[in-house]
């Protein structure tokens, strides 16, 4: 008896997609919920959503109407909404084979079940909020590169302490989203119900770098935060010195008024 042939594969599109500094999820539980941290849920017969408090949507098999309907109910829930929506998209391509990172860039999964949607989400999530920090703290870099050669040049930063300050509160608020919120080093909590899935969190961590990413943005972060203090050092040792030359023209002045006065009161 002959087999029947394969089904062919089934192909999906991914998207991460940044709508926020946080998404306020409280209240949100529906009666298809597949998990509530994060909150992910089914949406018509194939599509999956997974919604992260740091801000990201992560959407699977939907339509482009399924998408702006997802993204439009959770409007009044997204804190420090952003007017260009960031994302990255993968492909997945489900053949029931072994779970996989194709050469041309495909993410091979045996199949969707939420278990592999959960693991498969929650590094795709990271990726894109990483994505974010990157670009947050490279723009701080593009700001602090003056403020040190105008130190090597003319002994000065050139700008203020609250502006250093200020810097200092950006870095801050980016290690804060990476080590706290987005929690990139720690694996999703799916995977203490199934370790069998280990392997396939372990190849997408490979495939979006997300351990080195983490690393290196949190070594660029030491050395805004380090650079950043040092200069405020310096504009408060500034400020000092010339607290001290006040104090000493002024003290100047008080004796030459002394001296004025046994002088003029003498001379009568």
């Amino acid at each position: 008896m002959n087999q029947p042939p394969p089904l062919p594969p089934t192909k999906l599109t991914a998207r991460a997609l940044l709508l926020g500094d946080r998404i306020d999820l409280a209240g949100l539980e529906r009666t298809d919920t597949i998990s509530l941290t994060p909150l992910a849920f089914h949406v018509g017969p194939s599509g999956r959503v997974s919604l992260y408090r740091y801000g990201v949507a992560v959407l699977v098999g939907l339509s482009p109407l399924e998408e702006d309907d997802v993204i439009a109910k959770l409007r009044d829930r997204i804190v420090g909404a952003r007017l260009l929506k960031e994302d990255e998209t993968a492909q997945l391509v489900l053949d029931g084979a072994e779970d996989r990172i194709a050469p041309g860039g495909a993410i091979g999964l045996k199949d969707l079940s939420d278990a592999r949607f959960l693991v498969f989400a929650d590094a795709l999530a990271k990726s894109v909020a990483l994505g974010r920090d990157e670009r947050e703290v490279s723009g701080v870099f593009d700001e602090i590169e003056p403020l040190a050669h105008s130190l090597a040049r003319h002994g000065r930063p050139g700008r203020g302490r609250r502006d250093l300050l200020r810097l200092i509160g950006k870095a801050l608020g980016v290690q804060h989203r990476v080590s706290g919120r987005v929690a990139v080093e720690e694996k999703p909590d799916v995977l203490w119900d199934r370790p069998d899935l280990e392997r396939l969190y372990a190849r997408l961590e490979d495939e979006y770098e997300l351990k080195e990413r983490a690393q290196t943005l949190q070594r660029k972060l030491d050395v805004i935060v380090e650079t950043a203090r040092a200069l405020a050092d310096l504009i408060d040792a500034d400020r000092s010195s010339l607290m001290e030359a006040a104090i000493v023209v002024l003290i100047v002045l008080e004796l030459a008024a002394s001296v004025f006065q046994i002088v003029f009161r003498s001379g009568h």
